[in-house]
């Protein structure tokens, strides 16, 4: 089952639903120009460029889902694309934007953090192996 979950902004300028789907996050091109406070011409163009330059694979990061929607007095079917977290990420990092770049220092302190989260912690762990390691070598002997 998908999860919805409201992303907003410190000042609640720039609201988006953000749906979670299996381990990522999917935003429609609309939704990640609200994101970003951009035109869906500039997002489209940064999208693109993600894939024309090899950074990202489109079959790997991009889904179609049928939105019913209204549009006056009728009801339309149409196939929307959504993007997944590497897309949104690698668009955060092309804008020029305030909220680009509140986005990018936001995100460096996050991998800032789990990288040295993530070293702490190993460098912790092989010195727990270590010491395993030469309790066994005393223990065979």
């Amino acid at each position: 089952m998908n999860e919805i979950i409201i992303y907003e902004t410190d000042k609640k300028l720039i609201q988006v639903e953000v749906e979670f789907d299996g381990e990522t996050v999917w935003l429609s091109q609309s939704q990640i120009s609200k994101l970003f406070n951009q035109t869906k011409q500039n997002t489209s163009l940064h999208i693109n460029n993600c894939f024309k330059e090899g950074e990202l694979q489109r079959k790997a990061t991009v889904k179609e889902s049928l939105i019913v929607q209204k549009e006056g007095k009728r009801t339309v079917k149409r196939k929307i694309e959504f993007y997944n977290l590497d897309v949104i990420i690698s668009v955060g990092y092309r804008v020029k934007s305030k909220q680009g770049t509140q986005f990018r220092i936001w995100a460096n302190s996050v991998l800032k953090e789990y990288l040295v989260k993530g070293y702490a912690i190993n460098e912790k762990r092989l010195a727990q192996k270590e010491q395993e390691v030469h309790i066994l070598k005393v223990v065979s002997h």
